[in-house]
């Protein structure tokens, strides 16, 4: 035994039954027990925890061996978890100890900062202070989770090569270091080191995803001083990225995947020495405004200083003007700001002014503005970094007004009216004799749309009426909205349109809220438990200050006394949030790069403080408090992106899924707003398992518009094109569920991204050098007087590809966008020599192609469209197919078919008298195929043609040919006279003689 006086011990024994009796000093005497003590193999056992996923109804169980001689207590107890750790704060002098439950430990409860540890479940905490008014208990949700550690992320800016380094580590948030918390740490500590390094042992390796061109980098080949480094182009069209990482766990925990906003880098505007400070006049509450797609850059106008920042005021500068231009009373009157690319917009006193970084500069009539009057100026507030628009112009950056005319503005200090109070009486159909004014202006969640709140009134003395109508920037269509309220004649709305499909918005006054949700046919005023919806009353007298909006549904009211409320979109009753700010702190709620909401305060020193506000804790805290739960379960789908694009014959399929309990009864709504040039199918899957219910809704969005053979194909075109916003979301949800529905536009049209190449053909693999040639006056189309001089241009041809006259070419086009290759273009595509040439053909004829009647050519459709450039003489818009005996005319089918694809084996043939240099361009010929002119230039050198021989050449070998042959005559000629001359008096031969004999 290791103490036999204590009463907690350890005793080993050897195996057999073995009598164990405490002596106790009571006079009841305990019993002793009959201990059976055996000798076993079995020395360790199995340790699992189940984690459920109730959206697929699955169970994970994770599983390890422990050995209950050497196991840690938690294990024994079975809850080996270990509690999470909550750090708590209270700011105060008036702080006397912190009141928590018996299962929480704390590291000193009379600490006003000090360390908590709970298990999972509801906690209350609550700080006990010596004044008499007591604070608020708190909510706590301590949630079980296998996510402990967390991204950190450094950016390295590469100007010269418009490339960003990411630098990433990972981090534990209990046991970071305080730079890593506040997010200004320029390397990993220690501890994050050595828990980078034992992850990338493991397996572990981030990635950069990108949520809109939906693109992956990686990182670097080796890892330096525990960092991985990801290279990325610089970009604000690809902002949204997200670090993703490999599912390995160290210690049984997972890191999140983090979310981010990264775009090129944008500078504040320096501050120049003898600047003078520009501000809101005396004990005027803070004025805010962000980029719209950079919510790290931030202005703020206070009191006695404008403030910027491009990393949500982890660093800042002041933003001052030069002396000399305004005076002191105009510095401090400052009405409204406004952040646009081309500086920072100031309203003084009716007038316009812009600070840039060179200059501060006053707008009037030299930008076609009025040089006084102006009442108010606003920007966009939800980003959409893709949309369609068919105009020319783009849409506008701002919006200002007089109470008689409305202006945009454009990038590049442009400004145009586009409507005047007169003619909205038209539009109206108001008598000119009543009063018309603009109220209020301000920018929908629509990526192309504006709306105005309008003064209605005749006499014009106790009341008068509003009116909405929204301006579509691409259409230049004005709509008059169902919406009327009646309001005091002194009353000042202020709009802010919610994140949504359809137009949806709220209303505010100094003491209430005005909702119009679900298209403006539900409306009323925001209520509260008491005092019928007026927050003043609710707020010890004070007014509305600000409301705040973001992408997830939350709406937060902040009084002029940091007292806030909290409801969410489609939600018609507010809630009190727990008090957070001293109510003499001057403060503004804005958000950071990665969604998270923060406070920003100014000091009476003339100093500027965020502070990152848990508005989910703090709404979790009420909702507990209030017993309210969410209806469903969970609700899913796979929209990943906010914009798709739809070309001809493409369609687009999204899924939601909801599961909630059995007979509840909810179900999934799909609502759009835009043009109808969609077909919409649904189908609804529905199934039901362990009193839980899942329904899953497949939604189809196609057209079904056949654009051939058409009276007027551009105008047909222009009718079915278009952005639609569409939304799908949950038939009922509340202030408890994560997030209220999911947007996103289909655009129907041209993506201009997408082009057209001819496989085999690139403009970097060869050698370029300054290239003339002659194309021969007989080779060109139009037969003109001289030979025609090109220069080839490599940047826009590209690389030539050289053939033997004896080859025929078939172009094989392909399709892509910019996340690369998408497919082998397989409809009919023409081809043309851009300079004219006609001197090549195909091997197909009209016959051999099936046609019925003579087939659409080059010289048939120049001849049809004289008045028109060769290139526009034809394309989509009139092409007809020879297929048909209804279609088109009878005539020789011998001739040439012209027309290419990929399957007809339909060839460019040469000629074989010459070589050549052709550059062709290749058209899409099929209407149906894409709303983008697609086009492509290609090149090709044709060579192994003998050249003809000169006329001198030839003479020349006829006569070496003629001289040759004399000579050969006159040398045979002597060499028979020489043989002549010698036999000519001897015989050839001599007769014999006989002799005699005697």
């Amino acid at each position: 035994m290791k103490n036999k006086r204590s009463p907690k011990t350890e005793l080993r024994c050897p195996p057999g039954i073995q009598i164990i009796k405490p002596i106790v000093t009571a006079p009841d005497l305990e019993e002793e027990r009959y201990l059976s003590v055996d000798s076993s193999h079995t020395c360790f056992l199995w340790y699992y925890k189940v984690i459920n996923f109730v959206h697929n109804l699955t169970q994970v169980i994770v599983i390890w061996i422990y050995d209950p001689e050497n196991a840690d207590p938690s294990e024994l107890l079975w809850n080996a978890n270990e509690p999470s750790l909550i750090k708590l704060e209270y700011e105060g002098t008036l702080f006397s100890e912190w009141s928590v439950p018996g299962t929480c430990s704390m590291k000193n409860k009379r600490s006003p900062k000090t360390e908590l540890r709970c298990p999972p479940g509801i906690q209350i905490i609550k700080p006990i202070v010596t004044a008499p008014d007591l604070e608020e208990e708190r909510y706590l949700s301590v949630d079980s989770s296998h996510t402990c550690f967390l991204w950190y992320y450094k950016v390295i800016n590469f100007v010269h090569n418009l490339t960003q380094v990411i630098v990433i580590w990972i981090y534990d948030p209990e046991n970071a270091d305080p730079s890593e918390l506040l997010w200004n740490a320029n390397e990993p500590s220690l501890n994050s080191i050595i828990l980078t390094k034992q992850l990338a042992t493991l397996g572990q390796t981030p990635i950069i995803y990108t949520i809109l061109r939906r693109k992956v980098y990686f990182p670097h080949t080796r890892m330096k001083n525990g960092t991985w480094h990801i290279s990325v182009p610089m970009t604000a069209g690809d902002m949204l990225k997200e670090i993703r990482g490999n599912q390995v766990a160290f210690q049984d925990c997972f890191i999140a995947d983090f979310l981010f906003l990264l775009t090129v880098p944008l500078l504040t505007i320096p501050e120049i020495p003898g600047s003078l400070p520009i501000s809101s006049p005396r004990g005027s509450q803070l004025m805010a405004d962000w980029y719209d797609c950079v919510l790290s850059f931030v202005v703020v106008v206070a009191d006695m200083e404008t403030f910027q920042t491009n990393d949500s005021f982890r660093t800042w500068t002041r933003v001052r003007v030069p002396p000399n231009i305004l005076t002191d009373d105009e510095r401090h009157s400052v009405s409204d700001m406004n952040l646009s690319q081309d500086g920072i917009f100031f309203l003084i006193n009716g007038i316009l002014y812009v600070k840039s970084f060179h200059e501060f500069t006053r707008l009037g009539r030299n930008v076609d503005l009025p040089d006084g009057g102006i009442i108010g100026i606003t920007s966009r507030k939800w980003c959409w970094v893709r949309y369609l628009m068919k105009a020319k112009r783009g849409r506008s950056s701002m919006a200002i007004w007089t109470e008689n005319e409305v202006y945009l503005g454009y990038t590049g200090l442009k400004f145009v009216k586009i409507i005047t109070t007169e003619n909205l009486k038209k539009l109206l159909n108001i008598s000119p004799a009543t009063t018309l004014t603009i109220h209020n202006v301000e920018y929908t969640a629509h990526p192309l749309e504006l709306a105005l709140l309008l003064n209605y009134c005749v006499t014009c003395t106790v009341s008068k009426k509003v009116y909405l109508v929204i301006y579509n920037e691409d259409s230049k269509e004005w709509a008059h909205q169902d919406f009327a309220l009646d309001v005091a004649i002194d009353s000042f709305l202020i709009p802010r349109f919610l994140y949504s499909a359809m137009p949806e918005f709220i209303l505010w006054d100094k003491h209430r809220i005005y909702y119009y949700y679900h298209n403006l046919t539900i409306t009323g005023v925001l209520q509260t438990p008491t005092e019928s919806g007026n927050l003043s009353r609710l707020s010890d007298n004070s007014i509305i200050h600000d409301v705040f909006t973001d992408y997830f549904g939350n709406i937060v009211v902040k009084m002029e006394n940091n007292i806030m409320f909290y409801f969410k979109i489609n939600i018609r009753d507010a809630v009190k949030l727990h008090l957070w700010t001293n109510s003499t702190i001057k403060s503004v709620t804005s958000m950071n790069a990665w969604g998270q909401v923060y406070l920003i305060y100014v000091f009476e020193n003339g100093t500027i403080h965020p502070q990152e506000y848990p508005l989910k804790l703090e709404a979790e805290s009420i909702a507990f408090q209030r017993k309210e739960k969410c209806p469903y379960i969970a609700f899913h789908n796979n929209i990943f992106t906010v914009f798709y694009f739809l070309d001809k014959g493409q369609n687009l399929s999204v899924w939601a899924q909801i599961v909630y309990p059995e007979n509840v009864g909810l179900y999934i709504i799909v609502e759009s707003y835009g043009p109808k040039i969609l077909e919409q199918k649904e189908q609804v899957h529905y199934e039901i398992a362990s009193g839980y219910c899942t329904k899953t809704m497949t939604v189809t969005f196609s057209q079904n518009v056949n654009y051939e053979a058409v009276d007027d194909y551009f105008k047909l075109q222009h009718q079915n094109t278009g952005l639609l916003l569409v939304q799908i979301r949950p038939s009922e949800y509340a202030r408890t569920c994560p997030r209220s529905q999911n947007v996103f536009q289909v655009a129907v049209g041209c993506d201009g991204n997408k082009f057209i190449a001819v496989k085999g053909f690139n403009k970097k693999e060869c050698l370029r050098h300054d290239f003339i040639y002659i194309i021969e006056k007989s080779f060109l189309r139009n037969r003109p007087s001289k030979n025609l001089r090109v220069r080839y241009n490599w940047k826009e041809y590209g690389c030539p590809l050289r053939l033997d006259f004896r080859e025929k070419f078939h172009p094989l086009l392909q399709l892509y966008d910019d996340n690369g290759f998408v497919e082998d273009v397989g409809v009919n595509f023409i081809v043309w020599e851009i300079h004219g040439r006609d001197d090549y053909t195909f091997n197909n004829t009209m016959k051999k192609s099936g046609c019925l009647n003579e087939a659409q050519t080059w010289k048939s459709m120049t001849t049809l469209n004289k008045h028109l450039p060769l290139e526009d003489a034809w394309g989509p818009e009139n092409y007809k197919h020879c297929f048909s005996y209804a279609i088109g005319k009878p005539g020789d089918l011998n001739q040439p078919y012209e027309i290419i694809n990929k399957s007809n084996h339909n060839h460019l043939v040469w000629p074989v008298d010459h070589s050549g240099m052709y550059v062709f361009r290749v058209k899409i010929l099929d209407p149906n195929y894409s709303f983008c002119n697609l086009t492509a230039i290609f090149a090709i050198e044709t060579f192994g043609v003998i050249p003809s021989p000169s006329v001198y050449l030839v003479a020349s070998l006829l006569f070496l040919l003629t001289l040759l042959f004399f000579s050969v005559l006159v040398l045979s000629y002597f060499h028979y006279m020489r043989i002549y001359k010698r036999y000519i008096y001897a015989p050839l031969h001599k007769p014999e003689r006989k002799q005699k004999t005697n």
